[in-house]
This record gives C-alpha cells, sequence and structure tokens, in this order.
C-alpha cells in the first residue's frame, strides 16, 4: 500500500527523477521490507540483524542478595549498518508525516510557495524536535543525570550504555542523515540548500563526537536542552503562519535561547574543562576507549564554543532583521494616517467650495448676470 498519493494523473517514465521523487517513499518501505523478511530465514538472519537490533551487548552480573543480569552496550563499526536502516525509518516517518498531516493542512490555508516551504520544515523539525526532547528527557530521569550531575564526567570513559542510550543515539544519527536525500526528495531551493546544509553536518558532528569519544551524557542533556529550545521556535513559527499576530512565542523563545547558549557552555566547560582536566583517568587509549588527552578536550570545547558563537550570531541576524520589518510596518503605518486624514480634509474643502461658490450661490448668479 503506497506512503504517498499520487497527485499528477501522467505518470512519469520508470526511474526518472520526477519517478523517484514521486514514488520515495514506497522505494524506500520496500528496502526496508527486505531487511525485516531477511530475518525469517536462518541463511539471511545474521547479516538482517546486523541492520535491525542494536549492536555490541555486553551482560554484566550485579552483585548483591539476587544476581541479576544487566544488558550494556558500547559502540564499534557495525553501529553504521544500524544507523542505515533507522535512516530508512526516517524517511519513510517523514513521508507519512508530510502526506497525512502537512499537506492536508496546507490545502486548507492555502499558503504561498514561500511559506509552504518554511512551513512544511518548521512541521517537520517541531515533531522531530518534541519526540527527541521527550525521549531523551525520560533518558536523563531515569539515569538519575540530573540530579547528580557529577556523573557527567565522574567514572570517565563512558563506555557501556543502556540499551535506551544508545538507541537514542543511533535514532539521532539516522535522522540527520536521512535529511541529506531528503533535500532532493522535496525539491528543496538551491538558495536554501547551503543553509540546511550547515546545519545537519553541525548536528551530525556534533552528535557522533559525543557518541565516539564517550561523551554520550554531555551530548544527551546538551541535546535535550537544545531540542527543547528549538521546538518552541518551530512551533511559533507555525503559529505565526496560521496568524501573524501571534509572535509572542518568539520573545519566549529569544530569552530561552540566549540563556540555553549559556547553560550549553557553562556545562561544557564544567564537564570537559574542570571535570575531564581534573580525573584521575588521564591519557590517550583508543582499545579502552579513553580520549582524556588536553588536545581532545581542547578540541571539544574549541567545537562547542564556535558553534555557540554561530548561532549566537545568526540569532542576533534575525533578530536585527526582525526590528527592521517592525520599524517599517510601523513608519508605513504613520505614513498612511495623515495621508488619509488630508484626503478627508480635501473632500471636506471641496464640498465646502461647491456649496459658496456653485452655480446655486449669490455670487455664482450675480456673475451670470453681468
Amino acid at each position: 500500500m503506497g506512503l504517498r498519493k499520487k497527485t499528477n494523473n501522467k505518470n512519469p517514465p520508470v526511474l526518472s527523477h520526477e519517478f523517484v521523487i514521486q514514488n520515495h517513499a514506497d522505494i524506500v518501505s520496500c528496502v526496508a521490507m527486505v531487511f525485516l523478511l531477511g530475518l525469517m530465514f536462518e541463511v539471511t538472519s545474521k547479516f538482517a540483524v546486523l541492520f535491525i537490533t542494536v549492536q555490541y551487548n555486553v551482560t554484566i552480573t550485579t552483585n548483591g542478595p539476587e544476581e541479576t543480569a544487566v544488558n550494556h552496550f558500547h559502540h564499534g563499526i557495525k553501529d553504521l549498518a544500524t544507523t542505515f536502516f533507522y535512516m530508512l525509518v526516517a524517511i519513510i516517518m517523514h513521508a507519512i508525516i508530510q502526506e497525512y498531516v502537512l499537506d492536508k493542512i496546507n490545502r486548507k490555508k492555502h499558503f504561498s510557495k514561500t511559506k509552504h516551504s518554511k512551513f512544511n520544515e518548521s512541521g517537520q523539525l517541531s515533531a522531530f524536535y518534541l519526540f527527541s526532547f521527550g525521549w531523551g528527557a525520560s533518558i536523563l530521569l531515569s539515569e538519575k543525570l540530573l540530579s547528580n550531575p557529577v556523573t557527567l564526567w565522574e567514572g570517565y570513559p563512558h563506555t557501556l550504555m543502556s540499551f535506551q542510550m544508545k538507541f537514542y543515539f543511533i535514532c539521532q544519527l539516522g535522522y540527520w542523515l536521512h535529511a541529506l536525500p531528503e533535500l532532493y526528495f522535496q525539491k528543496t531551493k538551491k538558495e536554501d540548500i547551503p543553509r540546511q546544509l550547515v546545519y545537519i553536518f553541525l548536528y551530525l558532528v556534533h552528535i557522533a563526537g559525543a557518541y565516539i569519544l564517550n561523551l554520550n551524557r554531555l551530548g544527551l542533556v546538551l541535546l535535550v536542552l537544545h531540542y527543547f529550545v528549538e521546538f518552541l521556535f518551530h512551533v511559533s513559527r507555525l503559529l505565526y503562519f496560521s496568524n501573524e499576530k501571534r509572535q509572542t512565542g518568539f520573545t519566549i523563545w529569544a530569552v530561552l535561547f540566549v540563556l540555553g547558549r549559556l547553560l550549553t557552555l557553562s556545562l561544557s566547560v564544567l564537564t570537559v574543562g574542570f571535570g575531564l582536566a581534573t580525573s584521575e583517568n588521564q591519557g590517550f587509549d583508543l582499545a579502552a576507549g579513553n580520549f582524556n588527552v588536553i588536545f581532545v578536550r581542547i578540541t571539544v570545547l574549541a567545537a562547542i564554543c564556535l558553534t555557540q558563537a554561530f548561532m549566537m550570531w545568526k540569532f542576533i541576524n534575525f533578530q536585527l532583521r526582525r526590528w527592521r520589518e517592525h520599524a517599517q510596518t510601523q513608519t508605513l503605518k504613520k505614513k498612511q494616517v495623515p495621508s488619509k486624514s488630508k484626503s478627508k480634509k480635501d473632500k471636506a474643502n471641496g464640498v465646502n467650495g461647491v456649496n459658496s461658490h456653485g452655480a446655486d450661490s449669490p455670487r455664482a448668479r450675480k456673475e451670470k448676470s453681468s
């Protein structure tokens, strides 16, 4: 059963660009189904498991009155296969949200082409940010990372992760990788591609860096914080598209955005600059997953600081552009008010002139008789 409705009556040639774009969700669904069907056969099940299930399971037995086995996971090269499969899942989910939610709203609202693309972008990202924020917050609560911030650097390297923690990072990488082919599937404008490539690249670098360098706890906290602020922005933009008078959300977002940048820098410096720097487990050991050396710490802090500075620069430009547009709007309104009052005054003077010097006035009759 197709996921996307075919709105064009003319069937494009098979394997043409238009055919792939119209049917990309069905094609990707078939590819994902191949991996799922591979689980049914013994010959292919070992291969299919690499793509579908989370790899590198480690069972640890806890000492106590009753010995219990706890499953933990670490990362490895096989995670690339799992990330690829969940990238396919993200493409399918993207098509479902677009077809059954956003397209229906677009048809009712009759947005312009510019608003149409921005509405689709904010609709997709707001759904993803809400889901990722809720999922990440539940992991933070279960791992008790918020109640005890020392655990962000204590016991580094954090090579072992819970299933939810590892699966969360796999899904994050899969989602942002899926955004690359979506630039083609969604026919993104050429002028919008560089901007989207920049933020996709930043997401992939930071998420993959935290995952590979075993800074998953810090990465999870920063992602949850960032996703909440971004969710508020895209929801505010959706409300603005429905009614341009609804701009209160942008004000709240602006305050939280600045606070989010400050909190991100504070947690990063506290964890990497002080916590790991004073840790007893110093040194570089690739086999043990220990990257606690000064070069890595400086690189991580530099990457975070430069990214936050770049985001603040974009934020300031955005606010300045909004203020200029608001000032221009107010200026036009002030110019329109005097012109309207002047036109009314002219009309009033014209009427009085007719009454005083018109054909029926005494002066007119006198001039006519002379």
